[in-house]
């Protein structure tokens, strides 16, 4: 197991192909993927094959992580840097299972990728966008620190564009 990070009641790691089913399931609660533009997984098999394609780790050094509870390991959700060529830019974002929502742990893991993407990757900016309907995502981003930058279209959808700069 790869671990990224540690909060006081979370860590940070890859994906392992054992995270497929809960994987799975976060993406196919609609209310979890309802501003994402994501289509759920068809199957557990499905979510395994993503996962195992999943290159982001190998070709930028850093990708979505599995966000797991220190006290029991369980697999919450996910959090973690994302990094657009088109753009050239990299964003944070998190997705979490509904009865995890509201206990802080989108801002705890949030912060804790800020902090890994600034003093670990060496990033000067880090971005973060949210539908324009998604305020809890948009008082997360806000609570991270990052700063309204501009409404884009991303993926086809409305979205506020947030960013923080390194200090």
């Amino acid at each position: 197991m790869n671990q990224i990070s540690t909060t006081s009641r979370l860590y940070l790691r890859e994906f392992s192909k054992e995270d497929a089913s809960q994987f799975y399931l976060l993406n196919k609660d609609p209310e979890v993927i309802k501003y994402t533009g994501d289509p759920p997984f068809s199957s557990i098999e499905d979510a395994e094959i993503f996962i195992e394609n999943y290159s982001a780790y190998k070709d930028f050094g850093f990708g979505r992580w599995a966000v797991c509870l220190n006290n029991t390991d369980e697999f919450i959700g996910f959090c973690g840097l994302k990094f657009h060529p088109k753009e050239n830019l990299t964003e944070v974002g998190f997705r979490f299972f509904k009865e995890q929502w509201n206990k802080g742990f989108a801002t705890e893991s949030t912060q804790a990728v800020i902090n890994y993407g600034f003093n670990q990757i060496g990033l000067s900016e880090i971005y973060a966008h949210a539908h324009i309907d998604n305020l809890s995502s948009q008082r997360v981003i806000e609570k991270c620190g990052l700063s309204f930058v501009k409404n884009i279209t991303h993926d086809d959808m409305p979205v506020k564009l947030y960013c923080i700069k390194k200090k």
